[in-house]
């Protein structure tokens, strides 16, 4: 008999560390919104500037990019509460100015060779067509290596957003609204990791007082 796969994401510990190392990646925006505010990878690589307000310091979560059947499909959330908006945190919000930046360059460089479709994707190739997402895991797992962290998958990403939002003091109603779980229940299964994980930075602030 199978047993269920333990989540063992990313500690807001190690979160913070991946970020410090993904600062001069070509996706440090993408990470910067799957750690911080719990993008699945489809949402990310579907992500349009359209949905993105930098001066209000909001995102809509409209669609997501999937490939279906051979081919990259833009698709609709993965449930009705996938659909949602989302504040900013100030971090994401310069990452996605540094990101439009990139991309504006990205453009001039690649001239006639531009291939962007007009979809208006926040993540682009250097020739603007949308991210392949096993590119992505690509580039997320040689991350997860310079960063010194566990290899974990993409998705764990938003277990590790619960995580620092807990010790932000966010509520589990709060954690289910801004990583769009279709139920509390689902929020509650990755809650037990959390509490563990806030446990740990507790005891290790303990313990270094004691070692003074």
């Amino acid at each position: 008999m199978g047993t269920k796969r333990e989540i063992e994401p990313l500690t807001a510990k190690e979160g913070r560390q991946l970020l410090a190392a993904a600062r001069d990646n070509r996706l440090w925006a993408a990470y910067e919104l799957a750690v911080r505010i719990g993008l699945r990878r489809g949402e990310l690589l579907g992500l349009r500037w359209s949905d993105v307000s930098l001066h209000e310091s909001v995102i809509t979560v409209r669609q997501a990019l999937q490939r279906v059947g051979g081919e990259l499909l833009i698709v609709a959330p993965k449930t009705q509460r996938s659909a949602r908006r989302v504040a900013l945190p100030s971090e994401c919000v310069t990452a996605l100015r540094a990101q439009r930046a990139q991309q504006i360059a990205d453009r001039k460089g690649a001239g006639d060779n531009w291939k962007g479709t007009g979809q208006g994707l926040a993540f682009t190739t250097k020739n603007g067509t949308p991210i392949e997402p096993r590119n992505q895991n690509r580039s997320f797992e040689v991350l997860c290596v310079r960063a010194g962290v566990r290899k974990v998958r993409f998705h764990d990403l938003r277990h590790t957003c619960a995580s620092l939002l807990h010790e932000q003091g966010a509520d589990a109603r709060m954690i289910m609204e801004v990583l769009g779980h279709s139920s509390i229940r689902v929020t509650m299964d990755i809650y037990t990791f959390v509490r563990l994980d806030s446990q740990r930075s507790a005891f290790d602030r303990v313990g270094g007082r004691a070692e003074r």
